[in-house]
C-alpha cells in the first residue's frame, strides 16, 4: 500500500502517513499441515502437530506463577475474532476451551480485530458471554479503539502538540453512525456529527430518495451552525449508505477550511503542490481498517471497510484526475503502527496480570503469537512488524476463516504454518515453545 501525506499522531498508533508495514523479506512459505507434521518450503519444524483435540507436550511441569518474583512464560497469544474466536456470532469449536486453558497457566494473551462498531465495554461484554470465559477491555482492541488518543493528543501542524480534537467538530460514520456517535462520545469528542444530521439540515445534499423518515430523521441532531467547520473525518467501521456518506467526505475534502458547502479555490491549481488538492485546511480523513474482505454468515467472504476506501479513493481519483492521491490515514491489521500499540497493550496488561505496577520491570516478551484467519492482514502483519524491544511476531493462519485453499490457494502473504483451527494453532505454538500443561479436557 502506498504512503500518503496526513498529519496526525495516535500517539503512538498512527504515524504522520497511512501506516505501512515494515518491509522484510518474506518468510519461507508453508505447505498446509498434513497427517502428523508442518512442513516449510525447506525445512521441517516442530515434527508432529499436536492434534486439535489435545494441548501440551510431555515431559515439561505446568507454569504457575508466584506473585513475588514473577516468571511469566516468555511468550504470548494475539487473537482475531471473527473468522478464528467466532463465525456469525457463535463459538468456533474448541475456542472456549483455548481461551479458558490460557487463563487457567497464566499465559497471557489479548483479542486484536479489526472489527468495531460498538463500545468496547459492550464488545467485551458480549464475547465474554458468547465465549464463556471472562474477558476484560485490558486485553481487546478493536479496530477503532486507538482513535481515543486523538481525543487529547493531536494537532494538525504538530504531532508533539498536547491540544486534541475534543472540542473540535468531528464527523462520524459506519455501519451504524448514531452507535458510532455514541461511541466517540464516550471516548471524550464532545462535539460529534453524522451523515444523519448533515442531510436533516441540507436535503438537497444528497438529492436521491434517501429514506429520511425511515432512517435517518430518527438519528439526526441539530447541526451546531447551518454550515459547520469540520476538523476530522472518521469512519469507524463499515459503513452502509456508500453513496451518501462519499458524497459528504468529498464535499468535506474539497472544501476551503473544511467548511461544509464551501469550495477551494485552490483545488486543481498546478502551480501547488498535490495540485492544490486537500491543501486548504480540509479535515483528515482516518479509516479504521483495511480490510477488503472479512467472514460472515454468507459462504463466501463479504466487502469489508477496505472496499469503501478503495470507492472513495477512486472516486476521489475521477474527481482529480488522477493528478492527487487521496491522503488519508488507515490503521488497523495490517499497520505496523497498530501492531506496536497491541504490543504495549499486551504488555501491560501482562503486569497488571501479574501483579507487577511498572511492565519496564518485565523482561520484554521473547515471541508473540498472532493467530488469524485473513493472509492480507493478521499474516502480513505480524510478518512485517519490527517490535522495539525485540519481540518476535509469529503469524498462524487457520482454516475456519477468510482464506481457504479452494478459494484463494496459497496465501498471498505466508504464515509460519497453517492449521485447521486456533486449538489447533496454541497446540503448535506450545510445542514450538518447550512448554507443558494439561490437555484441553483437564483445563
Amino acid at each position: 500500500m502506498k504512503a500518503f501525506r496526513a498529519s496526525a499522531s495516535l500517539g503512538g498508533a498512527v504515524s504522520g502517513h497511512i501506516l505501512r508495514p515494515h518491509h522484510l523479506p518474506t518468510p519461507l512459505s508453508p505447505t498446509r499441515a498434513s497427517g502428523s507434521r508442518v512442513v516449510l518450503r525447506g525445512a521441517a519444524i516442530g515434527g508432529p502437530v499436536p492434534s486439535s483435540g489435545q494441548l501440551g507436550v510431555s515431559g515439561c511441569c505446568s507454569y504457575s506463577i508466584d506473585h513475588r518474583t514473577p516468571k511469566p512464560p516468555p511468550f504470548a497469544f494475539a487473537f482475531d475474532i471473527d473468522g478464528v474466536l467466532l463465525h456469525v456470532a457463535k463459538p468456533i469449536p474448541g475456542a472456549p476451551e483455548t481461551l479458558a486453558y490460557l487463563q487457567k497457566h497464566n499465559i497471557p494473551f489479548i483479542l486484536l480485530t479489526n472489527g468495531g462498531g460498538k463500545h468496547e465495554t459492550e464488545r467485551v461484554a458480549d464475547l465474554s458471554a458468547r465465549l464463556g470465559v471472562k474477558l476484560t477491555t485490558d486485553n481487546f482492541i478493536q479496530s477503532h479503539t486507538p482513535f481515543q488518543e486523538l481525543v487529547h493528543h493531536y494537532d494538525s501542524q504538530s504531532h508533539d502538540s498536547k491540544e486534541g480534537l475534543r472540542d473540535k467538530n468531528i464527523l462520524v460514520t459506519g455501519s451504524d453512525a448514531a452507535k458510532c456517535r455514541d461511541i466517540a462520545e464516550q471516548y471524550g469528542f464532545k462535539h460529534v456529527i453524522i451523515p444523519a444530521d448533515i442531510l436533516a439540515a441540507h436535503p438537497t445534499i444528497w438529492p436521491f430518495d434517501p429514506l429520511m423518515e425511515e432512517v435517518y430523521a430518527k438519528t439526526a441532531r441539530p447541526l451546531p451552525s447551518r454550515d459547520p467547520k469540520i476538523d476530522a473525518i472518521f469512519v469507524f467501521n463499515d459503513p452502509r449508505d456508500w453513496a451518501l456518506d462519499t458524497q459528504i467526505i468529498l464535499d468535506l475534502l474539497m472544501s476551503r477550511d473544511g467548511v461544509l458547502g464551501t469550495y477551494s479555490a485552490k483545488n486543481g491549481r498546478g502551480d501547488l503542490p498535490n495540485h492544490g488538492w486537500q491543501r486548504d485546511g480540509q479535515p483528515p480523513l482516518f479509516f479504521s481498517n483495511p480490510d477488503l474482505f472479512w467472514s460472515a454468515a454468507y459462504h463466501l467472504p463479504r466487502l469489508g471497510q477496505g472496499a469503501f476506501q478503495a470507492a472513495v479513493a477512486g472516486v476521489w481519483a475521477e474527481v482529480t484526475g488522477g493528478r492527487a492521491p487521496l491522503e488519508r490515514t488507515a490503521i488497523g491489521k495490517p499497520h505496523g503502527r497498530t501492531y506496536g500499540f497491541a504490543e504495549r497493550v499486551l504488555n501491560a496488561h501482562r503486569a497488571r496480570a501479574l501483579g507487577v505496577d511498572d511492565p519496564d520491570r518485565l523482561e520484554p516478551l521473547r515471541r508473540v503469537y498472532m493467530v488469524g484467519d485473513n493472509p492480507a492482514s493478521d499474516v502480513r502483519g505480524a510478518n512485517e512488524y519490527v517490535s522495539p524491544v525485540g519481540t518476535r511476531w509469529t503469524s498462524v493462519l487457520v482454516r475456519t476463516g477468510v482464506w481457504s485453499p479452494e478459494r484463494g490457494g496459497e496465501p498471498a502473504y505466508a504464515p509460519r504454518v497453517i492449521v485447521d483451527d486456533v486449538r489447533a494453532a496454541v497446540a503448535w505454538a506450545l510445542e514450538q515453545e518447550g512448554w507443558g500443561g494439561s490437555s484441553f479436557g483437564e483445563a
